[in-house]
């Protein structure tokens, strides 16, 4: 896994969340990344022989393709020396809170302390689950806010990041809003999973959205994870967020991120989480080649996009000129209507009243549907839109909507609108695979 989430079912914490408070029992929520708030310790061993320590993982600039920050996670080693995530350690039913709360403490002054004597110039990432904000009493001495003042750190190269779990709205809006007080930025990690977080990014107007891992690796093979990936990065372009994908293994995996319009990537596809700061052309030279190999694909795309368009523009004509008198669908049906994509085509008036049957196409043949006589489009964009282009007098009068999948076949749409004559607008359903 790119972002190693931890395999134990417990909440991730952090000392800006529970210090000043202890509560008689941990909440039973998912554990999230084991990062430098997600500390944790062993069933038998105290906080004096425990040693855990920060690594990071470098996030990058898809633009600038420089190292723009990194996340910071917390470590351990294993019987065997290796080093490992020290995540699954909180799952440990027999650890006191107290020992929890030394851990996370230590780990953080850590990671702030290495990234204060790194040549770093970038942003340092923190997590806090959102589980155990519900526990915070003093939101005057958050500890992070103190150690960033003790190190004498810049608190605006500071992001907290609010991981996705059971939370109260109230309280994490007012936290968020102290620690911007404070000059930090905001991130929502794992967007999308587990829980709905539209609420949240309404409510918190986060500065940063990081998809989760596991949704954007599956959009990265395309089907309805990938449309909702493309909607949450329309939402962020809108509110004024920043995407960060995570889990960002493959040139595939980048290629999907670009086309998303994601400014940063973290993933393995660059590095795991490591003991060292690394400088910040580090991967330059890999990114620029990775963004090549997207424009030289995406460009084939695009010109098989042009010609898929071209193709259904002569169509388009064929079948507004064939509409202007008399026509003959078995006529039509002659011309490669269902190989260019064209569903279906139905009339409506200048008040969006359809006044045709649905005329589908299908197995080389076209089929009147009638049960959409009557129904009103004029709410449509494509609709209205192509209304006041006539009103502003535009030349070019085609107007396409957005994709859409039609509930009836399942297949990927766009609808096109134009003027037929004075009295009738033609509309037309295309497939929206090269659209």
């Amino acid at each position: 896994m790119i972002t190693e989430k931890n395999p134990c079912s417990c909440p991730p914490t952090s000392v800006s969340a529970i210090i000043g408070h202890k509560p008689s029992a941990r909440p039973a929520t998912a554990l999230g990344r084991g990062a430098v708030t997600i500390l944790s310790s062993s069933t038998t061993t105290s906080a004096e022989d425990k040693s855990l320590f920060p690594y990071f993982q470098p996030i990058v600039g898809a633009a600038s393709g420089t190292i723009i920050g990194y996340e910071a996670l917390a470590r351990q080693n294993d019987d065997q020396g290796r080093v490992i995530s020290a995540g699954e350690l909180f799952c440990s039913p027999d650890i006191s809170v107290d020992q929890l709360i030394a851990w996370d403490r230590k780990v953080r002054r850590l990671a702030l302390q290495q990234f204060k004597l790194s040549n770093c110039s970038g942003y340092l990432t923190i997590n806090i689950s959102a589980a155990w904000v519900d526990l915070i009493t003093d939101f005057n001495a958050l500890p992070t806010v103190l150690m960033l003042d003790e190190l004498n750190i810049d608190r605006s190269r500071v992001i907290i990041e609010i991981t996705e779990s059971k939370g109260d709205l109230d309280k994490l809006v007012e936290i968020a809003t102290v620690y911007r007080k404070h000059g930090l930025k905001i991130a929502i990690d794992d967007f999308g999973a587990g829980f709905s977080q539209l609420e949240r990014v309404m409510a918190i107007q986060p500065d940063i959205i990081k998809l989760d891992m596991q949704l954007f690796q599956n959009a990265a093979k395309g089907g309805i994870a990938s449309d909702i990936v493309h909607l949450i990065s329309r939402l962020a372009k809108r509110t004024g967020c920043r995407i960060v994908c995570e889990g960002v293994e493959t040139e595939a995996d980048f290629h999907f991120g670009l086309s998303c319009g994601a400014q940063y990537m973290q993933g393995y596809l660059f590095s795991p989480a490591t003991a060292e700061f690394k400088e910040p052309l580090y991967y330059q030279q890999q990114i620029n080649t990775l963004r090549k190999s997207f424009l030289s694909k995406t460009l084939a795309r695009e010109k098989h996009k042009i010609q898929f368009i071209a193709n259904i523009k002569n169509l388009i004509e064929l079948l507004k000129k064939a509409l202007e008198t008399d026509f003959n669908l078995n006529k039509l049906s002659a011309h490669p209507f269902e190989a260019s994509g064209v569903l279906r085509f139905y009339l409506c008036n200048n008040e969006g009243e359809q006044i045709s049957s649905n005329f589908n196409f299908a197995d080389a043949n076209w089929y009147e549907d009638t049960s959409q006589r009557g129904f009103n489009w004029a709410w449509r964009p494509y609709f209205y839109q192509l209304l006041a282009l006539e009103a502003e007098k535009d030349s070019y009068r085609l107007v396409t909507s957005e994709r859409y999948r039609d509930f009836n076949t399942d297949i990927l749409c766009k609808t096109l609108s134009l003027r037929l004559d004075d009295q009738r607008i033609l509309l037309i359903d295309v497939a929206a695979e090269w659209l």
